[in-house]
């Protein structure tokens, strides 16, 4: 919804991409910002990936794996959560997946200390995941 006023506010997205020693956790609309490009409109840049908005919606309860281990998970660690959108990314070749769908294939990113996902996270079925999170920003 508001593409166009985050990409024209260049001086956060210079900032955000700055962030490299920080945590960065985003959900859904937060790993489209992380990308290069919304519809052709700049975005921060931090994941090799575009992102474009579609007609069709995607929604749905998921069960996922964690691929390797990150500043939020350890590698192969189950979890749970929704997906909600109507957007569709598409990463650059060599990009390091954050989950493994259950039914599917790989899904988000994982880059050092920054994990990007559609995947919303159930917190509550899975606590050890925020204290891994306050650790890394520790």
């Amino acid at each position: 919804m508001y593409a166009a006023e985050l990409s024209a506010n260049e001086r956060l997205r210079t900032q955000i991409a700055a962030l490299d020693a920080l945590p960065i956790y985003a959900e859904c609309a937060g790993l489209l910002y992380l990308t290069r490009a919304l519809d052709g409109a700049p975005m921060c840049g931090i994941i090799d990936a575009t992102a474009t908005m579609t007609p069709n919606l995607t929604l749905g309860y998921r069960s996922a794996v964690a691929v390797s281990s990150s500043a939020f998970t350890s590698g192969g660690q189950r979890v749970r959560g929704h997906e909600f959108h109507r957007t569709a990314v598409t990463p650059a070749h060599g990009a390091h997946p954050a989950w493994q769908w259950s039914a599917g294939g790989p899904e988000g990113f994982v880059l050092g200390n920054r994990l990007a996902s559609y995947l919303h996270l159930h917190w509550g079925r899975s606590p050890q995941l925020a204290g891994r999170f306050v650790e890394a920003c520790r």
